[in-house]
């Protein structure tokens, strides 16, 4: 057991270690994951994880089974080559390719072939992995939606990637701010890659990308050479909306590296992504033409080798249960975070809609689908705030402020549904209409 040390008798220096761990932001992903275990009594509508009141117990077993069957049958492998696909260190890009390929085709109109995907621990490593390989130097930026998903963000800081701002708008992503931010950009000397976004039901806002904007984006990336780092964690959890195509299946020229995960769909203990990255890498050496899938490979085989091949089986016998489709799988949880997506929309109405007596200020956006709604209020929705709301109050949220690069989002915060039931939605809801009451009028004691 290591003994706690004094301040003067510290090892190391955080001088000493990379200038990221500094940068307060870097404990946003921390913060996120952890809030809840710190206030365990607490209503929380601060994490987006799936629903455990969705996990089946036997999943994993029958997913395994199901895949070792595959493997036996259309792959044609014996029992000692099923023992070393599942139990030995596996291929860097990964064991389920082609059913992720097939997943792709089927639920989302995507045409990628097994060799453009690399198989990732979590979409996390897939956006860590891919701004290595696509930033040379410090003239190399990243640009993204704000308010964005703090992960994209934290992997930039990681390799020292500056990241720009894009305003988000009205529509989701202001094309106008992103044509002028990258002519600011190179107007400087600085080379924007690519920019970040999340079209379907955006983490934190909750917004949606319209088709037209999305042909336009398109359009854009192609006139001013950048590619778009598509992510799509929440695209099968549309409501009742209409479904819209990616811009993947839009994309006619390569301009699309496309990021996803298996955490919301299938299981998020098993950590599964990938990226499909199809765009063609010339080489200096005169060997020919690679993948940009290939180059990330090696970048994985520094850092995790390869992504657990049992991980891989539990979500390759997912898809092999639905022949492919997510979207039959998850057609209950899509019901039932739509029905507590109502219940939320409802609830604030009724606590802060006309005639209900509550403070002046507080607004929300009305998102048609995922787990997220932005409240707007008139004080400062800042971690200290929170932590009164936690300690006084028993609810939890998250400050916006966790989702800008820099200022913004003061007076915003972010409810997430998907992990509660309407019981503690109900609750939830009468907690935080009293916090916001209480702090409005200024009388909590900060």
């Amino acid at each position: 057991m290591v003994a706690m040390t004094t301040p003067s008798a510290v090892d190391v220096s955080i001088v000493d270690l990379h200038g990221c761990l500094r940068d307060p932001y870097m404990d946003s992903m921390r913060f996120l994951s952890e809030v809840a275990t710190r206030y365990p009594s607490a209503v929380s509508f601060a994490s987006g994880r799936p629903s455990e009141a969705l996990f089946d117990d036997d999943l994993v077993e029958r997913n395994l089974r199901r895949f070792r069957e595959y493997l036996s049958g259309s792959a044609g492998l014996d029992a000692a080559a099923i023992r070393r696909t599942l139990l030995q260190y596996g291929p860097t890009k990964g064991i389920i390719n082609r059913l992720v390929a097939k997943n792709l085709l089927v639920d989302e109109g995507i045409e990628a072939s097994p060799e453009s995907i690399v198989m990732t621990a979590g979409c996390q490593e897939a956006m860590f992995l891919t701004l290595r390989a696509l930033c040379m130097d410090k003239s190399d930026l990243l640009l993204a939606v704000l308010p964005t998903y703090v992960g994209i963000t934290g992997a930039a800081r990681l390799i020292d990637v500056p990241v720009l701002p894009v305003r988000s708008g009205s529509r989701a992503v202001d094309l106008d701010d992103l044509v002028a931010q990258i002519r600011h950009a190179r107007a400087s000397g600085l080379r924007p890659r690519a920019c970040y976004v999340i079209p379907d039901f955006a983490n934190p806002s909750g917004m949606r990308i319209d088709v037209e904007d999305r042909r336009r984006l398109l359009q854009i990336a192609e006139q001013e050479d950048f590619l778009l780092l598509e992510d799509n964690p929440y695209g099968l959890f549309h409501g009742d909306a209409e479904r819209w195509p990616t811009l993947k299946a839009l994309d006619q020229s390569r301009r699309v590296v496309y990021l996803g995960s298996y955490a919301k769909t299938v299981i998020p203990g098993a950590r599964v992504g990938f990226v499909v990255a199809d765009q063609t890498v010339s080489t200096v050496d005169g060997g020919g033409i690679t993948l940009l899938a290939d180059q990330i490979s090696k970048i994985k085989s520094m850092v995790t080798v390869n992504t657990s091949s049992i991980d891989q089986a539990v979500v390759g016998g997912a898809l092999l249960e639905f022949n492919g489709s997510l979207a039959t799988a998850v057609a209950r949880q899509r019901a039932i975070y739509q029905e507590n997506m109502s219940l939320v929309q409802r609830g604030l109405a009724a606590r802060f809609g006309p005639g209900a007596g509550a403070p002046a200020g507080v607004s929300w956006n009305s998102p048609l689908g995922s787990f997220f709604t932005v409240v707007t209020v008139p004080f400062a929705a800042d971690d200290a705030a929170l932590a009164v709301s936690a300690e006084q109050f028993g609810v939890l949220w998250t400050p916006m402020r966790h989702f800008y690069t820099g200022h913004g989002g003061d007076h915003e915060l972010r409810l997430s549904c998907s992990e509660l039931t309407a019981e503690q939605i109900e609750d939830g809801l009468d907690r935080f209409a009293a916090f916001v009451a209480r702090f409005a009028a200024g009388t909590s004691e900060r």
